[in-house]
């Protein structure tokens, strides 16, 4: 979109722009917000290969190969996701490049979609890598297309930092310039520099550190790192979009606005720090600037004032550093609980449903079906990290010992499987233990915003591509007991699944039902179901699936009789047609004939 003299982007999209400009050839990286319309916008661009790699380790290694080809490379995760690809991260410090690299990490800090919200400048420091910080979207794209020429400059992956506010965020991002003609890209051996064996390490090891005092220098003397002049009763240093915070609240204060967060301009914060009578560190998540600007002999204000948890806004900032000075920037307004729940005919419903009535632990995993931990439902007892699911049921399968073999079941999405849940089993069947895992295959990353993945059977371009062949995988690693459900069917699902726990050896059972939310489900015109309420006992067996389609009448004294109901009914169930999906579980737990399908009518 077109905005005065500018592109009016999020920060995604102008980080897509920015790669783009960059030259970048080769874009590998998994879904996660707030990172994810990256890759799906650097997609439709003419001239970079983009793809879904079935983990963040992976698409980082990817780009580390294409980087080595001389190729510029992008690798793209949310802030966990750099967990995952934190060993070739850190040895690809020592590597260097050939092609530009960059590694963007997407934070989430407030844990809008995130398990936690860990604080990845954390990963620049220890890994040895500069990092850059934007605060808005254009800044996004400038410091990208910098981060670039910088990777090949000093031989050094670059890490790039957003958070969810500037991912998401709206503004003004300067009109596409000519794509960068980076070369042809050609093999060159150079294995003293790319081979890590201990004695090479050692010496790229000395390499590494000679790097950061060259970025120190950069840092002094980057545009990104700049002084704002005003008043010196207070000064700020921010980074990031805790910057924009600091200006809305403080508009007249000096303000050290720091792009380039690590290494730290260490000579330009000393010479901020003498400017002014207090100093104050305004930052998101970790003490990571204070912790460093103290180190330098610096006294300020941090975190004893600044939360550490949760994200920032103009209020708390304006609040904790000058309580009472103005009255609440954002008023307090009553918003409707509305907690978050699985769509209507979602498929994972009647598994969950099923594990709800049974006598098992469940060690559950990353995805939307991670809402089947939440009431009516209740049938999630863990969830820890991607992939963890599997390993977490056999370690308990192995504490618990023999006599517990049908009491642990693990649930993982089809993608979360390809993730980091293949290896787990792997090791289950290897080391023998009685647990039941359930593939919840609903073709589809569902929860990032229906990403293809490689079991789905198209690429991030959504084209035909190889699907992974789920019940072929899990045999081919040695599971004899594999099992294929349609999870809608509630009361056949439930004969397999206690089938498939009481066994003495692994077992899987695959739950085979489509996203509701995929293109061909919403295009069908699917036959609602309807409540025959002169059937309706209130026997509540439907509103236990927790489906938004179906709400529950109570009634009031007398009201049942009145009716024409038996006096001791409670209520009433009733299916909204146009929410209604045509997932039939309702439907197969009625015996009463209350629920029929619109077609029946």
């Amino acid at each position: 979109m077109i905005k005065d003299n500018g592109l009016w982007l999020s920060g995604n999209e102008a980080i897509a722009l920015g790669a783009y400009e960059a030259g970048v050839k080769v874009a590998s990286g998994y879904p996660g917000t707030p990172s994810t319309e990256i890759m799906e916008n650097l997609s439709k661009y003419e001239g970079v290969y983009t793809e879904w790699a079935p983990n963040e380790k992976v698409g980082l290694e990817v780009a580390i190969g294409a980087s080595f080809a001389g190729a510029r490379a992008l690798a793209t995760m949310k802030h966990v996701g750099l967990n995952v690809a934190a060993d070739p991260l850190f040895t690809a410090s020592y590597t260097g490049v050939s092609g530009g690299l960059v590694v963007i990490t997407a934070d989430d800090p407030e844990m809008h979609s995130s398990q936690n919200e860990q604080d990845n400048r954390n990963y620049a420091f220890a890994a040895k890598l500069p990092m850059f910080e934007p605060s808005e979207p254009g800044e996004a794209k400038e410091m990208l297309k910098l981060a670039f020429g910088l990777s090949e400059d000093l031989d050094t992956p670059v890490m790039l930092r957003v958070t969810t506010r500037v991912s998401h965020v709206k503004g003004v991002v300067a009109k596409s310039e000519q794509r960068k003609d980076t070369g042809t890209c050609e093999i060159i051996k150079n294995p003293g520099k790319l081979v890590m064996l201990p004695a090479i390490a050692r010496a790229r090891r000395q390499i590494v550190e000679e790097r950061m005092v060259k970025c120190k220098i950069l840092a002094e003397e980057s545009d990104f790192n700049k002084i704002e002049e005003g008043d010196t009763t207070k000064g700020f240093i921010a980074a990031g979009v805790s910057y924009l915070y600091v200006k809305e609240a403080f508009p007249d204060a000096a303000i050290l606005k720091l792009g380039m967060c690590w290494p730290l301009p260490e000579k330009k914060i000393r010479a901020f720090a003498a400017m002014v009578d207090e100093l104050y560190v305004v930052e998101e998540l970790d003490p990571f600037l204070e912790t460093h600007i103290k180190a330098m002999g610096i006294d300020c204000h941090g975190k004893d004032v600044i939360p550490n948890q949760g994200e920032l806004n103009t209020a708390i900032v304006r609040k904790a550093i000058d309580p009472g000075s103005i009255p609440e920037l954002f008023p307090s307004m009553e918003m409707i609980n509305r907690p978050p729940n699985m769509c209507a005919g979602c498929p994972h419903r009647g598994i969950f449903f099923n594990l709800s009535r049974m006598k098992v632990f469940v060690s559950g995993d990353i995805g939307c079906y991670t809402l089947g931990f939440l009431p009516p439902l209740s049938a999630m007892d863990s969830c820890v990290c991607m992939g963890a699911s599997v390993s977490i049921a056999h370690g308990i399968a192995k504490a618990i010992g023999d006599e517990g073999h049908n009491k642990v079941v693990s649930v993982i999405g089809d993608s979360t499987f390809i993730h980091s849940g293949i290896t787990g089993l792997i090791n289950t069947v290897y080391n023998e233990s009685a647990s039941t895992l359930i593939i919840l295959d609903n073709r589809i990353t569902a929860m990032t915003g229906q990403q293809h993945n490689a079991a789905s059977g198209y690429s991030i371009k959504g084209e035909a591509a190889n699907a992974l062949d789920l019940e072929a995988l899990c045999r081919a690693v040695g599971v004899k007991n594999v099992y294929k459900v349609n999870p809608h069917d509630i009361v056949e699902t439930r004969k397999v699944l206690k089938e498939a726990v009481e066994l003495t050896e692994p077992s899987v059972v695959i739950s085979e039902g489509p996203c509701v939310l995929l293109p061909e489900m919403k295009e069908r015109k699917p036959v609602s179901y309807f409540t025959n309420q002169e059937n309706c006992v209130g026997c509540m067996s439907c509103i236990r699936l927790g489906c938004p389609a179906i709400s529950w009448t109570v009634f009031e004294e007398g009201e049942a009789e009145k009716r024409g109901y038996k006096k001791r009914q409670k209520g009433i169930s009733k299916i909204d047609e146009i929410l209604c999906n045509d997932c039939g579980q309702c439907a197969s737990l009625c015996k009463f004939n209350a629920i029929t399908r619109g077609e029946e009518k």
